[in-house]
């Protein structure tokens, strides 16, 4: 996966997730990609920094940052989406085949299972069950 900064035609940034480069030009060149902002599909690139830390500040910083960012993503996806448990492979299917109510669902698979949803096209993302809080 490759994370792409964004920018629309009317100065809206945005991240994209992207299976590859290609994925990416793929997807402008059919015109897939859209603002979530203003929903105008005029999106390119936007200029990315390389995220450079060195030596000692980064082993130090880089544990913490990333257990934070986990801890906010686990919250928002507790707080916004429906738990559906074991069920999870088998309802994202039904929803990615427009066979039940499209919604944001988490719950549990194995790697594999996860695997075999993205290979099918069907949007997934794992995150852990547990972030240590106090590591």
């Amino acid at each position: 996966m490759i994370l792409f900064n964004l920018i629309c035609g009317h100065d809206h940034e945005f991240e994209g997730w992207f299976r590859s480069g290609a994925d990416y030009d793929g997807q402008l060149a059919a015109g897939e990609l859209v603002c979530p902002v203003c929903e105008d599909r005029n999106v390119q690139k936007a200029p990315m920094a390389p995220g450079v830390i060195s030596g000692e500040s980064r082993d130090r910083r880089e544990p913490d940052a990333l257990r934070e960012a986990l801890l906010a993503l686990r919250k928002t996806v507790e707080e916004n989406c429906d738990y559906v448990g074991e069920r999870f492979p088998e309802e994202a299917r039904r929803i990615h085949y427009g066979e039940a109510e499209d919604r944001p669902i988490y719950g549990h698979t194995s790697l594999d299972e996860a695997r075999a949803l993205f290979e099918e096209g069907v949007d997934v993302m794992l995150i852990p069950k547990r972030v240590r809080q106090d590591a």
